[in-house]
């Protein structure tokens, strides 16, 4: 089970939305711009970050990028009425996992959702795998440290 942030200030879309991620047996909280979202964000542990690009106060753009300045693996899709290539580019030059373009095809979207989930459940293997590493590669010559004056002070 995920957790899903929506931060979309069109309360219907964000409805459904959060109807469809419940659908697929994950949690979701809204937020109603930027701001609220970057606020929620700090305050919780969110697997995919749903944002629209224009809302008030805080754009999708400047949002995607203060949201990757807190977690540079967090997993951000962008839907958004206003597609257009240039700002396709720009949120994916920023991080964003995917784009998808409203009116959303509920089965694209799904897709969607479950491959960012995934992603995040991978880059979370990824993390701990890293720090087994790390920590097998710290502790084998501390051992052998160890071992050597073990064997050092035995034969005395």
């Amino acid at each position: 089970m995920g957790s899903v942030l929506i931060v979309d200030d069109d309360d219907s879309f964000a409805t459904a939305v959060g109807r469809i991620v419940k659908e697929l047996g994950h949690t979701s909280q809204r937020a109603v711009d930027g701001q609220d979202g970057l606020a929620k964000y700090h305050e919780g542990d969110f697997d995919v970050v749903i944002a629209d690009l224009k809302m008030p106060r805080m754009g999708g753009i400047e949002f995607i990028g203060e949201v990757k300045k807190i977690d540079k693996d967090a997993v951000v899709m962008v839907i958004t009425g206003y597609a257009d290539l240039s700002t396709a580019v720009e949120t994916i030059t920023l991080g964003a996992y995917d784009y998808v373009e409203k009116p959303v095809e509920v089965e694209k979207f799904r897709a969607a959702l479950e491959r960012g989930l995934e992603k995040k459940r991978l880059l979370s293997k990824l993390r701990f795998a890293k720090g087994a590493i790390w920590t097998i590669s710290i502790s084998i010559p501390l051992w052998l440290v160890l071992g050597i004056i073990i064997a050092y002070f035995w034969k005395r």
